[in-house]
């Protein structure tokens, strides 16, 4: 079976990753394709990470739309057929009229999750403002949420199925700049492109808020590359685009701040 032990060393995320082996080693054994609950971005980007060594099995994530946050993941042997049309979600509509009660992220998630669900069986929520929102979720909570889900805050709401090709994304703000920096360092470019001092940028390092390619990072002269995503708690996300070495032997970097 899978290297266990191996694959779980120096692991953040423990439990979620012990767990997708369980999963694998299954889809192993069975011949079929076994899919996951939705992951967070951090569990997703490590579970993708170790499961790049192996050879025995192949994934596929998807959460319903190409930027979706939280996404399931279907697992099967290497030689099988697989991709992401496997991987089973629904969308719902909330709806109901929010004109004066205003509802953020947070109501209809807790609205939901008062239901008795639990988070593993939701995606991503999209908010549409006095329309309500949309949600994708396991399909087997479709039925549950059609009769369960009936208020998010003072509003009534009715709660029903619609095609995923309904979801109303909206694509992400997103700010390109430029800096020249003496290094690479995490510290330098991130505070550059989050346009914050680089001692606060440190305290965010220090307090652990700070997540390249979704790890936590700690260090503050952590190495970048071209590709990198870095995320801040609160601040959104940054990606290193290119980087190229000018005449002075300074480091300029192409960067994309998604809002």
């Amino acid at each position: 079976m899978l290297p266990r032990e191996e694959l779980l060393k120096g692991v953040e995320n423990r439990d979620s990753v012990a767990r997708v082996i369980d999963q694998a080693e299954q889809a192993i054994k069975t011949w079929e394709v076994v899919l996951t609950d939705f992951l967070s971005p951090p569990e997703l980007a490590e579970i993708q990470r170790v499961f790049n060594r192996l050879t025995e099995v192949q994934l596929a994530a998807w959460g319903g739309y190409p930027q979706a946050e939280r996404q399931r993941i279907a697992i099967a042997r290497s030689e099988l057929p697989l991709d992401q049309s496997q991987v089973s979600l629904v969308a719902v509509e909330i709806a109901g009229n929010f004109l004066f009660d205003t509802a953020s992220h947070r109501d209809f998630l807790g609205a939901m999750l008062g239901t008795g669900i639990v988070r593993e069986k939701t995606g991503d929520v999209i908010v549409l403002g006095e329309r309500g929102a949309q949600a994708i979720v396991a399909p087997e909570l479709v039925e549950f949420l059609s009769m369960s889900l009936k208020q998010v805050r003072s509003v009534p709401v009715k709660t029903q199925q619609i095609e995923i090709t309904e979801l109303k994304v909206r694509e992400p703000k997103k700010k390109e700049l430029t800096t020249v920096e003496a290094s690479l360092r995490l510290d330098a470019i991130a505070s550059a492109g989050f346009g914050m001092s680089r001692s606060k940028m440190v305290d965010f390092i220090d307090a652990g808020d700070v997540r390249v390619n979704w790890k936590e990072v700690t260090q503050a002269s952590s190495q970048l590359k071209s590709g990198d995503l870095i995320a801040i708690r609160s601040k959104g996300r940054l990606e290193v685009g290119e980087i190229a070495v000018t005449k002075k032997e300074r480091y300029r970097v192409q960067l994309t701040r998604y809002m």
